[in-house]
């Protein structure tokens, strides 16, 4: 697999039945090792180990339901009440992150209503921070740290006098 712009992971990785599996920390389990699953699994150790996300605190491949239709969320992180504060969307390296990329995660949100997003195809990320009372989102500069995310009170509004 492709070195990704990210930091190491220190990945295990093993051989079973013919196919490369990976163990997944969060799902404590080994899963088919795609070129997909190699951002993922190098993005959730980002989160644990760089933005101090508790391993408890966060779900992979969580299910939920957008017009009655089943999707899965790549990675989802949970405040300390377990709300959930960030959705994180991950493309193989060769997939180009484009509109269609945002708007599978902003679908995603219009269930779980999350003030972050972030969108990497392991060598660029993007990350925004959504505000949903004025319907508009901004870019950040990274991904935040988890005391950021928590801490997601809605974004002040600016009043003038």
């Amino acid at each position: 697999m492709q070195s990704l712009n990210l930091p190491p992971a220190g990945l295990t990785i093993r051989e079973h039945n013919g196919k490369t599996q990976v163990f997944d920390i969060v799902r404590r389990k080994f899963v088919s090792l795609t070129p997909e699953e190699w951002v993922r699994q190098h993005f959730i150790h980002f989160l644990l180990n760089t933005k101090k996300v508790p391993a408890t605190l966060l779900a992979v491949e969580m299910s939920l339901k957008y017009n009655r239709m089943k999707k899965r969320s790549d990675i989802v992180v949970f405040d300390r009440k377990g709300k959930p504060v960030l959705v994180v969307e991950c493309k193989a390296p060769d997939v180009e992150v484009t509109e269609n990329t945002f708007r599978q995660v902003a679908m995603y949100n219009m269930t779980l209503q999350v003030p972050y997003l972030v969108v990497t195809n392991g060598m660029h990320h993007y990350a925004c921070r959504i505000d949903q009372k004025k319907k508009s989102y901004a870019f950040l500069g990274e991904v935040p740290g988890y005391e950021q995310m928590a801490d997601a009170s809605p974004v002040p509004e600016h009043h003038s006098r």
